[in-house]
């Protein structure tokens, strides 16, 4: 019995001893040594497997989708290419004269907190009434330095870029707001000199009237008060008008309400579908014949030669009645966003849109002179020197329309007056309007 207790225990011993063995993880068998006879290091943790670069790319927000516009714009994203072949360009243009839907989708982004890296925006208030106040773009003063724009730009055009010392924005351009373009053949059939004061156009459009030729072409809403404001720079003169955005001149006063009334007469001779019409549509009835006058930028120049008109024949130009020797301004120019999603590939556009290179592929096709002073004057045409001479020599004022004298808000406010006037309004209402716009949001508090 004795026997059979000590047999059966060591069955148990040797199935716990198998049992164990069952159980473990077998020892892994140690590492050899390298040739050498040096212990072997331990093994490096395998690194994650590496993911992709985010591709670089810029995205640049406009209003230059028609016309020589969109043509210029082509040009200069071609010289970026060129430069930056590894940087996508995400063309956000928005259609629109004079950026008015394009702006306020750029304002609905930009209250949502998403910018695109960089957007056109017009020297003067627009840019440092409404962008630099709002602090939506960031100083630029060291790309000034490395590029050396500071000597090859404007004395005149960086104050209007500038707040506090510092410079906000990359100008690409000069556009003559005052012109007056016309049909040479229209004006030679009906024996009409081209007009230089507001009384003989008049005279001329009465003139026209009776034969039955549409005496002014005019489109929408914002080409009026493009309109508006030559008006009242021939009616007013140099210095009243620039007191209409400094305080010093009276919005309620009797040579405002003569300007306004000017403004008024104008509008009966103009095409009854206006409020239908593009900027574009409505220029083009001049080029085709359709009607006598048109007051519109300069960039209708650009328009002209891309629908391959020919200057002196097809179109010819002159200052606004009243408004001889003064050049009407405005300037477009490039911003870097705050918070912009791809700051250093904005860097590299805005030192595209700065660089002489640049502007000389844009501007000849855009129908601007360039803001630098170094472009060589052969690469522009006929109506194109003549203004870089007139830049050079005319007194200068500033656009209202294209945001040189007044910021956002009050822009908008006069807006607003101006299409309840276009509606059906009366001049001394649209001036009462006017006086309450400057108390509001300008500088008449």
């Amino acid at each position: 019995m004795k026997k059979f207790v000590l047999s059966l225990m060591g069955v148990f011993v040797i199935l716990s001893v198998l049992l164990s063995a069952c159980g473990t993880t077998p020892t892994a068998a140690p590492t050899q040594p390298p040739s050498g006879g040096q212990p072997a290091q331990p093994a490096e943790p395998t690194a994650p497997p590496a993911q992709p670069a985010a591709k670089q790319q810029v995205e640049v927000f406009s209003w230059w989708t028609g016309g020589g516009e969109a043509a210029g714009l082509e040009a200069m994203i071609k010289v970026f290419k060129a430069r930056y072949p590894d940087i996508e360009f995400i063309n956000a243009a928005v259609a629109g004269g004079a950026g008015t839907n394009a702006r306020a989708v750029l304002a609905s982004r930009l209250q949502a907190g998403d910018p695109p890296d960089s957007w056109q925006g017009h020297a003067g208030q627009e840019l440092i009434g409404t962008y630099v106040a709002g602090k939506q773009i960031l100083p630029l003063n060291d790309l000034y330095e490395s590029e050396g724009w500071l000597k090859v730009m404007p004395e005149t055009l960086i104050p209007l870029i500038s707040d506090n010392g510092n410079i906000y924005s990359v100008p690409v351009n000069i556009h003559r707001a005052n012109v007056l373009w016309y049909n040479p053949q229209i004006l030679k059939d009906n024996n009409i000199e081209v007009p230089t004061s507001i009384e003989a156009w008049f005279a001329a459009m009465d003139q026209l009237k009776a034969a039955g030729v549409t005496p002014l072409a005019l489109g929408e809403q914002w080409t009026k008060m493009h309109l508006l404001e030559t008006v009242l720079l021939g009616t007013l003169g140099v210095d009243a008008y620039n007191g209409l955005w400094t305080g010093e001149t009276d919005w309620g006063s009797p040579e405002v309400k003569v300007a306004l009334e000017n403004f008024a007469k104008l509008l009966t001779y103009a095409n009854t579908d206006s409020a239908s019409l593009s900027w574009q549509d409505a220029s083009q009835l001049v080029v085709n014949g359709d009607a006598a006058f048109n007051v519109m930028g300069d960039w209708a120049e650009g328009y002209f030669r891309e629908l391959g008109k020919t200057p002196q024949v097809d179109y010819g130009w002159a200052p606004t009645p009243g408004t001889g020797g003064v050049f009407q301004f405005l300037s477009d120019s490039f911003v870097l966003a705050a918070n912009a999603p791809h700051p250093e590939s904005a860097i590299a556009w805005l030192k595209v849109a700065g660089s002489k290179e640049g502007q000389e592929a844009f501007n000849p096709v855009k129908g601007s002179i360039c803001a630098r002073t170094d472009c060589d004057k052969a690469l522009f045409g006929e109506y194109l020197q003549s203004a870089m001479n007139d830049w050079a020599t005319n007194q200068v004022v500033g656009s209202l329309t294209h945001g040189v004298v007044a910021n956002d808000s009050w822009k908008s406010e006069i807006d607003t007056a101006l299409g309840l006037f276009v509606q059906g309004g009366n001049v001394d209402s649209f001036q009462a309007a006017l006086v309450a716009a400057c108390k509001s949001s300008g500088p008449c508090q």
